[in-house]
């Protein structure tokens, strides 16, 4: 492990607490991947803290460098280790490139669980798109397409909140996201998620409850903006 990635793993053990771990690890295994996962029971704070110190620590980090560091911090099924990888790329978003995406796409196959896919896919994935020129660009919004059209709930999941943030700013490509939604909903059984949907976390849950997030959130912030599904 290099220097970095044990100075992340040894604070975040550091910060552990037997009962915030015990609750941690009761919500994660109700979801698909949160069985296989160990936690050390530190708090989100303490996640964002430690990563904050460690940029102190190690200033200067490249892209190859924080990518490498990601995967590193991944690789352990630790809840807190890959929060902190979350929280890392988070961090350093303006170093990364549309070739990342592969990476990204790695770790939410792998996740499979809302406190790790949904700020990958927020505070990651739509920054970093949203950052590129334009032949970049085009050439990311290629690979949403593809997330949207997968077997794969998640990725699915992933593509529907990745304009989260541009959209909350007043900007973003809403036609686009309605697209995504719309053919992502089809493929369900067209209903937003229920609380009791969203318990059991179906397949079809997965995607139609991120589309509801959107959908809440502009309904607050761009309530001009409409949403028609093809269902009508």
């Amino acid at each position: 492990m290099s220097d970095a990635g044990e100075f992340i793993d040894a604070a975040l053990q550091q910060e552990s607490s037997w009962s915030r771990a015990d609750e941690l690890q009761s919500r994660l295994g109700k979801e698909p991947g949160g069985s296989g996962l160990r936690v050390y029971g530190a708090s989100v704070g303490a996640v964002r803290g430690t990563i904050r110190n460690a940029g102190r620590r190690y200033p200067g980090l490249s892209r190859d460098e924080i990518t490498a560091l990601s995967s590193e911090l991944w690789a352990l099924p630790v809840f807190e280790r890959r929060l902190a990888a979350v929280v890392l790329l988070q961090t350093n978003v303006l170093l990364l490139t549309n070739s990342d995406l592969t990476r990204l796409e790695g770790f939410i196959r792998e996740a499979r669980v809302r406190d790790l896919v949904d700020p990958l896919a927020v505070d990651v994935v739509g920054p970093l798109v949203n950052g590129l020129d334009v032949l970049s660009r085009v050439r990311a919004d290629s690979v949403l397409d593809r997330w949207v059209r997968e077997p794969d709930a998640w990725l699915r999941r992933a593509a529907l909140l990745s304009p989260l943030l541009a959209l909350r700013a007043g900007a973003g490509d809403w036609d686009r996201f309605v697209r995504h939604a719309v053919s992502v909903l089809d493929g369900t059984s067209g209903r937003f998620t229920s609380e009791a949907d969203a318990d059991a976390l179906t397949d079809g849950a997965v995607v139609r409850e991120a589309v509801s997030r959107v959908l809440a959130e502009m309904a607050k912030k761009r309530p001009e903006l409409q949403f028609t599904s093809a269902r009508g």
